[in-house]
């Protein structure tokens, strides 16, 4: 079997491209005859340019939800008795896009002699580097079903994970965004139409009211202006932070900041702590578990503290006394650690310090979205109420005026 790239008129004129896998170009187009397809062309993609071509027509990465349907299927297949081979077979043709030329070039791989871990290499932007050491760990165990299941179990807990920090840190944005759209909807559409009836009567507006006109002249007469400043603004900070002393400066702000650096630290703690046990339970070893760690966690702070216990750790075999000396974890991570290290069950022990704080991370998620909600109506409601009453006071003046003179 091999995959094809085809180029076809549906019946009704529609362009369509696309692969087929087929055991040669006449039975591709066989396929896509009985399809109803009108065929323009039909190329081999061939082993050279699978994994070129796999970004440049698909364009880009598989998402995390495919890669978890990839392993967990595998593994469920592979569980089932089904051998490799034929169980990439079966996965090509319920993939589609991006993943489907994937497993294809996996299996045809697989076919020429590669093992699959080897072949997961050559998509590092797809399968990093945990995922494929592990791969090749329960390819020279035999438990590749086993590490399978783990992988899957680790994605989904990655994915959850990073879902609810996400909400918490990102929600309370949201809402800042909307109370600022608010504004500037008050200020140039609303405001400016009133104002212009209130100085037409004369009448000497507030303070607060003076100002929301001044602030909405200025909006209305430099808006381009003030976009340009944003957009550059944006732009200087986007590129700043991308460079290494933008980088570790954010890292350290994230350290300093209440609330976020508690997020950073026990997000440290659950990516070390699950990773190193996955890659200990499956067989790998304890200096190249630990590299493949540090290039996971994702603060530079933190990396660094990390890479220094490394040194110390691959040297004398001691985990929590090294890590203890970071001041990163916490006592009650380093007693669990300890205890795993002198019962010989550290796989074990690291992945309870990650459940234990990916619970707390979770909760904490959860109270600080219940907590920041009500918080933010009040702003908002504080900040829209400013506006509306600062706008209604005079207009309330001057039908009291209007009033009285008649």
């Amino acid at each position: 079997m091999a995959l094809y790239v085809y180029h076809a008129f549906s019946r009704d004129g529609k362009k369509i491209s696309g692969t087929v896998d087929a055991s040669s170009s006449k039975s591709a187009r066989d396929q896509l005859a009985k399809s109803g397809l009108f065929i323009v062309s039909i190329n081999l993609v061939t082993e050279a340019s699978k994994q070129k071509f796999s970004w440049n027509f698909f364009g880009g990465s598989v998402s995390v939800k495919d890669k978890i349907f990839f392993t967990k299927q595998l593994s469920v297949l592979l569980k089932a008795g089904v051998p490799l081979a034929d169980a990439l077979s079966l996965l090509s043709e319920q993939s589609e896009g991006k993943l489907k030329a994937v497993v294809v070039a996996l299996r045809d791989g697989l076919n020429e002699g590669r093992s699959l871990a080897d072949g997961l290499a050559a998509y590092p932007k797809i399968f990093e580097k945990i995922y494929v050491q592990l791969i090749r760990a329960g390819e020279a165990s035999g438990r590749l079903e086993l590490v399978l299941q783990r992988l899957t179990e680790y994605l989904e807990r990655q994915q959850e994970l990073q879902s609810k920090v996400s909400s918490a840190l990102t929600g309370p944005l949201i809402q800042l965004g909307l109370i600022g759209g608010i504004v500037i909807l008050l200020l140039v559409f609303v405001l400016p139409q009133i104002s212009g009836v209130l100085e037409g009567q004369g009448q000497k507006l507030p303070a607060a009211t003076r100002f929301l006109v001044g602030a909405s002249d200025f909006l209305l007469n430099h808006y381009l202006f003030l976009i340009m400043i944003c957009a550059g603004i944006y732009g200087a900070f986007a590129y700043w932070k991308t460079t290494p002393s933008g980088a570790r400066t954010l890292d350290s702000l994230k350290l300093r900041t209440p609330i976020v650096k508690y997020f950073a630290r026990t997000n440290a703690i659950v990516q070390f702590s699950r990773t190193l046990g996955m890659l200990l339970e499956g067989g790998v070893g304890l200096a190249e578990s630990l590299d493949i760690v540090c290039n996971i966690v994702d603060n530079r702070i933190l990396v660094d503290e990390l890479k220094q216990a490394r040194e110390s750790i691959v040297k004398q075999g001691r985990v929590a006394e090294y890590l203890k000396k970071t001041g990163l974890f916490p006592p009650l991570a380093i007693y669990l650690i300890n205890t795993g290290e002198q019962s010989g069950s550290l796989d074990v022990m690291l992945t309870q310090v990650a459940k234990q704080y990916e619970g707390e991370l979770s909760e904490l998620s959860d109270g600080l979205v219940a907590r920041l909600n009500p918080f933010m109506m009040v702003v908002m409601a504080g900040v829209v109420g400013f506006i509306v009453m600062a706008i209604m006071g005079p207009v309330i003046g001057m039908s009291q005026n209007l009033s009285g003179m008649t």
